[in-house]
């Protein structure tokens, strides 16, 4: 937990942080936890896979249990993750029945703890599925689980004129045999899986960022249950864009309700009013970029960001600047600018989101994402345009 200094500038209000705290524990009730579930051997690349989505070490995503045999349970707020064991050589019990009996105990687990889509991993370098793979996605589909077959550390070449990456032929054609397969009398095996994904955490030089985890992601996405995909949403880290288009109707709520609160002009002195709205959109936000600000920031450090955000932006910042707004926050001022903060909220999230911030650096880093002049007066001409 990080403290800034105790001290706040004497000419501003308290901002209190529970709006923030309530908000965020309501929007992380909301949007649930999604879980998945990944099947795999040893070496097969099942933790480099997840880390790579999700940025969580597979056996440090949170609390952690061996619920059954073959069967463990890693799990934080928005993300859940069974590690179902693979077909194993020398494997002295039946994979499939295995798998049944870990099934049979997952469904008597918890709502919250079911599973929702499947990532069988298979090493891009085999050349055909076993038996046992066979019959432990056979045992998945009968649960009525949806199956992506995920190949990895495939070593993509680069086509150096159009800059496509494209698979080694043996991959090729063991992916081609995955999407019709037979049997070596030609017959076809029925094997129930809905995509075929190959992918790579890193490059053939041990570098960079991979290939193929977007298809991956998206095919995740699909395949999840109406009222789960939000939580996977939050919970995969690769694509910002989902998570822009989920925070915005929270902005947008935010700034109407700024709006109303400022129907009646509010004085500048009492500027802060709008505060528990704000304090409310950021802490729905910070719930959508999946941070616990509430565990890294003390409450001291929440209000006094609070204050930052709300305090200095608005009464300091602003008002003398635009034309018209005299020593009142008007309705169209209060919308614009927390529309504008929202925003900038957002690519502070973002940051912190990545990995290129540090949480503890997020009160003094706050100035550059801050919304400018600029922001705000554009913000008002669009509410103007759109009758907002």
């Amino acid at each position: 937990m990080t403290d800034m200094p105790d001290a706040r500038p004497v000419d501003l209000p308290t901002v209190d942080e529970q709006p923030f705290l309530e908000a965020n524990e309501t929007a992380k009730s909301r949007y649930g936890r999604f879980n998945l579930a990944v099947v795999g051997g040893t070496g097969v690349g099942k933790s480099s896979l997840i880390n790579a989505v999700f940025g969580r070490d597979l056996a440090k995503v949170g609390k952690g249990l061996p619920v059954t045999r073959g069967a463990d349970y890693y799990h934080d707020d928005s993300l859940g993750i069974w590690d179902l064991e693979g077909f194993e050589i020398g494997s002295t019990t039946s994979p499939a029945d295995t798998l049944r009996a870990s099934l049979a105990t997952i469904a008597k687990r918890p709502a919250v703890e079911q599973i929702s889509v499947v990532w069988y991993c298979v090493l891009s370098k085999a050349d055909r599925l076993t038996s046992p793979d066979i019959a432990m996605i056979r045992e998945l589909d009968a649960a009525g689980l949806p199956v992506i077959l995920v190949l990895t550390k495939v070593d993509w070449s680069k086509n150096p004129v159009t800059g496509k990456r494209n698979p080694p032929r043996d991959v090729e054609e063991f992916t081609s045999w995955l999407e019709d397969p037979v049997d070596v009398d030609g017959n076809r095996i029925d094997l129930p899986i809905q995509r075929v994904i190959l992918t790579s955490t890193r490059d053939k030089h041990g570098k960079g960022s991979g290939h193929g985890l977007g298809e991956l992601v998206a095919e995740t996405l699909t395949l999840s249950p109406e009222d789960e995909k939000d939580a996977f949403r939050i919970a995969q880290r690769l694509n910002l864009p989902w998570k822009r288009e989920m925070a915005r109707p929270v902005i947008a709520a935010a700034a109407a309700a700024a709006a109303a609160a400022a129907a009646v002009p509010i004085p500048v002195a009492d500027a802060m009013a709008l505060a528990p709205i704000q304090m409310t959109m950021m802490g729905r936000i910070a719930a959508i970029y999946d941070l616990e600000l509430k565990t890294m920031l003390s409450a001291t450090a929440l209000a006094q960001l609070g204050v930052q955000i709300s305090g200095q932006a608005l009464a300091r910042s602003f008002l003398k600047l635009i034309p018209g707004a005299g020593s009142v926050v008007g309705a169209s001022v209060a919308f614009a600018l927390t529309a504008a903060m929202g925003e900038g909220w957002i690519r502070l999230c973002e940051q912190v989101h990545t990995g290129k911030i540090d949480v503890d650096k997020i009160a003094e880093t706050w100035g550059a994402y801050a919304p400018s002049f600029v922001d705000v007066i554009r913000k008002m001409a669009g509410q103007r345009l759109t009758g907002v």
